[in-house]
Formats: C-alpha cells, sequence, structure tokens
C-alpha cells in the first residue's frame, strides 16, 4: 500500500508531497472578541518533557463507498480543511490518500493507520496471528489475548479482574514505553467518580496484584524506579490482536 496527496484534482500516484498549508484569513472586525474557548477534557495525559504539536485522525472510506454518499475523497478532505481553518485558523494541515491493491480486502481505516506508519497498527499487524497457530504456541508461555480480554498462562486461563486487564492491554499496547502511574490513572479512570480515582500509591498495588497473577512471568510488567511500569515482550509471549482498534487508541 502507499499514498498520495490530496489535492482538488486528486491524483493517483504513489509519491507524497505536502498539501499546501491553511493560510488564516485576514481579520474583518479587529474589535470582534475571540470566540470562546471549548474546554473539552483531554484524551490522556502528556509525558512530561513532551508537548502536543498536533493529531492525525484516520478516516477510513473508500471511492466507491463515498460515492455511494453522493461525495468522493477530495470533497471530504476540503470539508475538513474548511473546518480545521474555521476552529483554528493557524493551523496548517496535510492530505494524503492511502492506496492499496484492487481486493487486498480489510478494514479501510486499517489499510490507511497502516500505509501512514501507525506504530501501534504495523504492530498489531506484525504479531498478529491466527487463533490456531495461537493456540499451538500456547502449551507454554504467555498469550496476552486482546480480542477475547483473557490472559493465558501456560495454557491455563489467569481469572483477571476487568482492571487488571485494563491496565495490562493498556501497557501491552504501548510495548517497550514507560508510563508513568499519572497517565494510567488519567486514562483508565477517566469517566470515574472522584472518590474511585485511585492515587499513585493505589496503582502500585493494581500492579503488584497484576504480577502476582502472571506468576513466573511477573518480569514483562516491569518498573522504572521513580517513573512508572514498562511491558517487556520475551520470546515466550504472544499478543493476540482484535480484528478492530482497541477501544483505548485513538
Amino acid at each position: 500500500m502507499s499514498l498520495a496527496t490530496v489535492d482538488t484534482a486528486f491524483p493517483r500516484t504513489s509519491a507524497v508531497s505536502p498539501v499546501s498549508p491553511i493560510r488564516p484569513a485576514a481579520p474583518t472586525d479587529a474589535a470582534a472578541p475571540a470566540p470562546a474557548v471549548d474546554s473539552a477534557p483531554r484524551i490522556r495525559a502528556v509525558p512530561e518533557g513532551t508537548e502536543a504539536r498536533g493529531f492525525v485522525l484516520y478516516v477510513g472510506i473508500d471511492e466507491a463507498k463515498a460515492a455511494a454518499a453522493g461525495t468522493d475523497l477530495g470533497r471530504i478532505v476540503e470539508a475538513l480543511k474548511r473546518l480545521t481553518a474555521e476552529i483554528a485558523p493557524t493551523a496548517e494541515t496535510y492530505a494524503a490518500v492511502a492506496l492499496a491493491p484492487a481486493g487486498a480486502g480489510g478494514r479501510d481505516v486499517d489499510v490507511v493507520r497502516l500505509a501512514l506508519q501507525d506504530p501501534a497498527a504495523i504492530a498489531k499487524h506484525r504479531h498478529a496471528v491466527t487463533v490456531d497457530e495461537d493456540e499451538d504456541r500456547a502449551a507454554s508461555g504467555v498469550v496476552v489475548d486482546i480480542s477475547r480480554k483473557r490472559l493465558v498462562l501456560d495454557n491455563q486461563t489467569v481469572a483477571l479482574t476487568y482492571k487488571e486487564f485494563e491496565l495490562l492491554q493498556y501497557l501491552v499496547l504501548r510495548e517497550g514505553r514507560t508510563i508513568e502511574r499519572s497517565e494510567l490513572i488519567s486514562s483508565l479512570w477517566s469517566g470515574a467518580d472522584e472518590d474511585e480515582v485511585p492515587n499513585e500509591r493505589t496503582i502500585d498495588v493494581h500492579v503488584r496484584r497484576l504480577r502476582s497473577k502472571l506468576g513466573r512471568y511477573e518480569d514483562i510488567v516491569r518498573t522504572v524506579r521513580g517513573v512508572g511500569y514498562r511491558f517487556d515482550r520475551h520470546a515466550d509471549v504472544s499478543i493476540r490482536y482484535a480484528s478492530a482498534p482497541s477501544p483505548d487508541l485513538f
């Protein structure tokens, strides 16, 4: 699969070149009050030492589906660009189209994520295995079955609580990255009542309980002293991914 930039002609090449950035319109009334800022909640905590510089919105729709809706991909792109300019006139935009061989199959949005080198989509694609293959490999070792929300150790299903599996899944989907306790709290308890939100010490308790259920494989969840926790994959660890992106990925 490859990428093509989007312009009014909607070219069909695999080259990628930047789309002209959106220029802010000149103000018509210098004294006009600034629009009210929507104080929408943040999706997740930004790690210390970093700053958010923008975002990617993956749109999965092929040309036939767009035509059936009475539009085309170029019009959708232009509408999103106009909306961005209205909300944030100083924002710059870049658009690209994901191309795949005809009849390749798969969900449109997953094709787009892979073409745009989304790390989570690449990891899912690289490590995805069939159910039969997983079961053959599960005689010993660890299977984190995200598709069925279960953990299998040495071919035995482990009884995890809902939050324990959420915690394990959050770390697994961010393999190799150290996750701060504050991020775990803000992401896994984002909609909880104030009295249900744990503190950082409580997160340590959750992790200890999870590790106790991991048994001899407890070191796949590592403590990074003074920072947080990290999932480290071993050779005897298999991840079974869901057919759709995990709901905690945006």
